[in-house]
């Protein structure tokens, strides 16, 4: 029964927020209103979820999300929700991805490894909170489409390489932190190997089915983990577990 309410109040609570983003449309011209669109999202969504930080904050209220979701999602962007971009890939609902970044609390002379980067949103967001990034993605017509939309909106600080989401970018590295934009079950010690000592990974490990969002800090050639929130999303491929047969 509590469950059956929680979903009917999460429905009523989307269907309120889709209204009130369609509020933002220009009825005489039919164009949506993207800036005060990501404002609404910022009030309503980032910030009560505890994101405090304010360079955080700033990015998602500067970089246009509707750019880096495919376009004929454009005008979901910012309804609260990850935004599928095929094949079990995701862009990250922006609650999650934002609470991630103020977790991590990237610092400017940091470089960045960004795994299954998508789009470009998160890689967007994190060039203007560190020094550099590394964009790691796989699939030919994302890799084609991110590198559009950062040049559209004039980030110079992104290298978004093509590689399996499993091999990373070793060749740029060791980095001082590593975003995974989807889900793991496990992580290749190759991967981690790409952190510095002294590196912040932030992705959700899935347990039991279950989602948690959680820091890794690399200390002496090991990873301590601390949690941050419950979250989930699609895992990543290459970051299953190998399943056990049964006979």
């Amino acid at each position: 029964m509590e469950t059956q309410l929680s979903e009917h109040l999460n429905i009523a609570a989307r269907s309120k927020l889709w209204h009130t983003l369609q509020s933002f449309v220009n009825p005489e011209s039919n164009m949506i209103d993207f800036a005060k669109r990501r404002e609404v999202m910022v009030d309503t969504q980032i910030r009560p979820s505890d994101v405090t930080k304010f360079p955080v904050l700033k990015a998602m209220m500067d970089v246009p999300r509707e750019m880096f979701v495919p376009r004929d999602k454009r005008d979901i962007a910012y309804i609260g929700e990850s935004v599928a971009l095929g094949n079990g890939r995701v862009v990250l609902d922006p609650r999650i991805l934002a609470k991630l970044l103020d977790a991590l609390d990237l610092s400017k002379d940091e470089l960045v490894l960004d795994i299954g980067a998508g789009l470009g949103y998160s890689s967007a967001l994190m060039a203007q909170l560190s020094e550099a990034v590394v964009a790691v993605e796989e699939d030919d017509g994302l890799i084609q489409e991110a590198e559009e939309a950062l040049r559209e909106i004039n980030v110079d600080n992104v290298c978004v390489e093509q590689a399996t989401l499993a091999a990373g970018a070793p060749e740029h590295g060791p980095y001082d932190v590593i975003v995974m934009q989807g889900a793991v079950e496990t992580i290749p010690e190759s991967v981690l190997s790409q952190l510095k000592e002294g590196g912040r990974i932030g992705c959700i490990i899935v347990e039991q089915g279950v989602g948690k969002a959680q820091i890794g800090y690399k200390r002496n050639g090991k990873i301590s983990w601390r949690f941050a929130f419950n979250a989930g999303a699609p895992v990543l491929s290459g970051y299953e577990r190998e399943r056990a047969f049964a006979l």
